[in-house]
This record gives structure tokens, C-alpha cells and sequence, in this order.
């Protein structure tokens, strides 16, 4: 932030912990969804900025990775389902709105389970726009 030629260490002062998205990546608290086994999917579904999720979220939808799929499914179905619900509450969003929450049904085998989820629009590590996907509550 720069008020009237102000940095904002002179405002605020220095941080005294910063932790970047690339660290939260590296820690597995967040899955980069722009790693190369997916990042063509994101960009088909139309996301123009880069996109993670919560490890938590991401097990939760699309899979945990010891775990194996109900019978018919796969990561890039479950994943493209997240997307999918994720654009279309975007798109029926407030204009201006940095933060949508949607629902995504997965199917776990013997029923169908609703994932309440949300999402964020912010600054990633460059100050560039970065969407993180989440569970309902995590922030």
C-alpha cells in the first residue's frame, strides 16, 4: 500500500511473518493446480488466472492420492466438476466480487456427497490475481 507517497512499512511497520503461496505449495498446505498435469484442464475450462486449492478442498472433491476412485471415475472428471461449478458461480457473481461460494455433489461409490466450498480471488506472491479454491470455513 502507498498512501501519499508513504510506504507502508512507515504505516504499518515491517511484517513480522510472511507466508507466500509457494510455501504454502511446498508445505502441502495448498495444491497448485498450474503443475503440468493439470494446468491444461484449468486453462480449458477457461481460468485465465492461475488456480490452487486447499489440500483439504482437493481431497475432499477431487481425491486423496492413497485412495482409489469409485469405479468410472478419474481426477480429471472429478476435477473438471469443480471448475465447472466453480465458472458458473463466478459468472452469476456480483460484479466485482473477489469471493463466490459454490457446491460440488461427489460421488464416493454408494452415494452422493455435497462439498460446500468457496473462492477467492487475491494477490499471489507477484501481486498478480491467483484463485484458491477452498472448503466452506477455511480461510
Amino acid at each position: 500500500m502507498n498512501t501519499n507517497g508513504q510506504k507502508s512499512e512507515s504505516v504499518f511497520g515491517y511484517p513480522i511473518s510472511v507466508y507466500t503461496l509457494q510455501q504454502a505449495i511446498e508445505d502441502g498446505v495448498l495444491v497448485d493446480l498450474m503443475q503440468s498435469e493439470t494446468a491444461g484442464l484449468v486453462r480449458e475450462a477457461g481460468f485465465r488466472f492461475p488456480v490452487a486449492m486447499t489440500t483439504t478442498a482437493f481431497c475432499a472433491t477431487v481425491g486423496e492420492i492413497d485412495k482409489p476412485l469409485p469405479a468410472g471415475q478419474d481426477l480429471q472428471g472429478r476435477l473438471w466438476d469443480v471448475l465447472g461449478m466453480l465458472k458458473l458461480a463466478i459468472k452469476s457473481s456480483k460484479p466485482g466480487s473477489d469471493r463466490v461460494s459454490f457446491r460440488v455433489d461427489v460421488w464416493d461409490g454408494k452415494r452422493r456427497n455435497k462439498v460446500n466450498l468457496w473462492s477467492l480471488c487475491g494477490p499471489g506472491d507477484n501481486g498478480g490475481p491467483v484463485i484458491t479454491i477452498m472448503l466452506e470455513g477455511e480461510d
